[in-house]
């Protein structure tokens, strides 16, 4: 398998399809693309990355491609097992379903105006009420989770999942950004930052040397 990617310090997107190859304990190739580059546009309409007419991430399995971060979730869980990826009880598994749908097509405003970038820290940023609204909504998804659900482990399923694989580029929007939350949210975004394979992510996207002005900056 390859699992193509973006730049690993802005690409939430490929964090979310990187943490679900991860998860899944099957061997892959890590390509990364740098986004926006010189020759982006030709990039992205040649090799293998063509397909997605240039998102990231995509993924081949020998002829087998599939792009988009949920899709490469679900032909992962399909491959090894999807209680690998998602609760065994029928009630946490339909929530986790429900928020990881949620997570993945919904919080524009925090998408925009908390871009991700995990090696920045930005002082003085001030949220609009939208963006206020997101992460509200976001923090009582989480709460309620974990109150129900959490009792396994440090994650909001309790053992590590789809759910957290979703959220992890949030958490790291929260920290870059320095939103304020309860204490609750505090740990769990801890154990996230704290995982393994979020450490392995976080020290590669420091090492990276391309930078992306317009992210680089609040608006």
């Amino acid at each position: 398998m390859k699992l193509i990617i973006g730049n690993k310090n802005y690409s939430s997107w490929s964090l979310r399809g990187w943490l679900a190859a991860k998860q899944s304990g099957l061997s892959f190739e890590e390509i990364v693309v740098p986004l926006y580059g010189e020759n982006w546009e030709a990039t992205k309409q040649g090799g293998e990355i063509q397909p997605s007419s240039g998102k990231v991430p995509l993924m081949w399995d020998d002829d087998v491609v599939v792009w988009d971060s949920l899709a490469i979730l679900e032909y992962l869980a399909d491959k090894v097992g999807r209680d690998r990826f998602w609760p065994k009880d029928d009630v946490a598994r339909g929530m986790a379903r429900s928020m990881v749908a949620e997570m993945h097509s919904s919080f524009q405003a925090l998408r925009s105006q908390c871009p991700m970038n995990v090696r920045k820290r930005f002082e003085g940023f001030e949220p609009s009420e939208d963006c206020r609204d997101d992460i509200l909504r976001i923090l009582t998804l989480w709460a309620e989770a974990r109150s129900r659900f959490g009792n396994g482990g440090p994650f909001l399923f309790g053992t590590f999942g789809a759910a957290d694989v979703f959220f992890a580029p949030v958490v790291s929007r929260f920290i870059s950004y320095q939103i304020a939350v309860p204490g609750f949210a505090a740990a769990y975004m801890q154990a996230v930052w704290e995982h393994e394979w979020m450490q392995g992510w976080i020290e590669a996207s420091e090492n990276e040397e391309w930078v992306i002005e317009q992210y680089e900056t609040v608006a």
